[in-house]
């Protein structure tokens, strides 16, 4: 038997041998492709191969583990639907996209679905176990594919999708960028000198002698204040993302939050608007690729983002199984606008309510990048108001106390 060099590393796998069974060991080699190859020489299909002694080799992750995005899965569908359209194999397919992808989740999720598909689990059932990566439009559009023969054609309608979601985001996300950035500078600007600049002024004052005029008392008090709750402020703030976070998308909380935000003044406009573009895209992706309609209805109430949309979805499922048409039930949820429900009316009426759907999408992406860029243009304005009139006042209350000593004086 030869001997080991020195750079040989030791690996642990597991591997599918000839009769379907699953088998585990360890083994030394130069590389994981090394003992892949040793592995099929044997007969067996390799699963997972790891070092076993990468100890203090491991990869430290610093802060939140990594998180599949919308457009993660957008690359992976579209890519994904290329080379099923070429010819390559669903395993061959998986193992590409797994190697490539730039998200460590994304690419442990990839790898785990291959294994599980191996084992003889279709796509759409593998996708399922991971609800957190893969959201339900995919699975059903995946299922719908699988079953119809046209999974390519379904990834495409995915990632059309999805690219679109993203791309709305985006724009949104660009649009308020720069009145948030202002309002933050703001506040920290305010807490600055209430912490830092106006105790100085306060010993100065003291000095001087005489009774403060009111607005420079209610900014001592507010400079004092600050400086003795501003850690328990902090700590409350800290608790509050952190609870935020955990709790922001559980059923109850978003039952209260989401109503509140379509009554908003302005943004409530926005979101509105935000939710029906998901809602005509979702459902126009799942009726094009063949997902019968109730199902359809089930999967957009989950992927619209909005409990109220939801809850309207919800009965309008319900009247539809009782034999109603679509666009009836609609009509009596607030939340769905005249104009959407005469045009699903026309689509339900001349068979082409997907077509109708995606220009109800198209039509409204129009309107949130419009309503995004004259809210940014009326922000702006408003928040370079409210920064100069926060610092301004602030800069007179200061200097009032002078202007009384040179009255003294004179």
């Amino acid at each position: 038997m030869p001997t080991q060099t020195a750079t040989q590393t030791q690996y642990a796998y597991k591997v599918r041998d000839r009769t379907g069974k699953i088998v585990t060991g360890k083994v030394e080699a130069e590389s994981e492709a090394a003992v892949s190859r040793r592995l099929r020489d044997m007969g067996g299909v390799p699963l997972e191969i790891a070092k076993t002694n990468a100890g203090l080799q491991r990869e430290i992750k610093i802060g939140l583990p990594a998180r599949v995005k919308l457009k993660d899965l957008a690359v992976f569908a579209r890519m994904f639907a290329t080379m099923i359209t070429s010819g390559l194999t669903l395993m061959s397919s998986l193992a590409i996209l797994a190697d490539q992808s730039e998200n460590p989740e994304m690419r442990k999720t990839l790898r785990l679905l291959k294994q599980d598909v191996e084992a003889g689990a279709s796509l759409s059932e593998s996708m399922a176990k991971y609800p957190k990566v893969f959201p339900a439009i995919m699975m059903n559009m995946t299922k719908a594919g699988e079953t119809g023969g046209f999974l390519d054609s379904a990834m495409r309608e995915v990632a059309d999708a999805f690219e679109a979601e993203v791309r709305l985001k985006g724009k949104i996300k660009a649009a308020l960028t720069y009145p948030v950035v202002v309002f933050i500078l703001a506040i920290l600007m305010c807490v600055a000198m209430l912490i830092f600049v106006v105790p100085v002024f306060e010993s100065m004052f003291a000095n001087l002698g005489g009774e403060l005029p009111l607005p420079t008392q209610i900014l001592v008090w507010m400079s004092e204040s600050l400086r003795t709750t501003i850690p328990i402020f902090i700590v409350l703030l800290v608790v509050a993302v952190v609870l935020w976070r955990k709790y922001s998308h559980h059923r109850r909380v978003r039952a209260v939050m989401d109503p509140l935000k379509l009554k908003l003044p302005v943004f409530g406009i926005l979101f509105k608007k935000i939710a029906l573009a998901r809602f005509a895209r979702n459902f126009s992706t799942l009726l094009s690729s063949g997902v019968p309609i109730l199902q359809c209805l089930d999967t957009v109430a989950e992927t619209t983002g909005s409990v109220v949309i939801s809850r309207a979805l919800a009965d309008v499922s319900e009247s539809v199984s009782q034999g109603e048409s679509l666009s009836g039930p609609l009509a009596q949820h607030d939340v769905f606008p005249p104009m959407v429900v005469k045009m699903m009316a026309v689509g339900e009426d001349t068979g082409a309510l997907a077509p109708m759907l995606s220009k109800i999408a198209e039509f409204y992406d129009q309107e949130v990048e419009a309503a995004t860029e004259a809210l940014t243009a009326l922000i702006e304005p408003l928040m370079i108001a409210f920064l100069g009139a926060i610092v301004g006042s602030m800069i007179v209350a200061l200097y009032l106390p002078i202007f009384k000593v040179f009255d003294l004086i004179q």
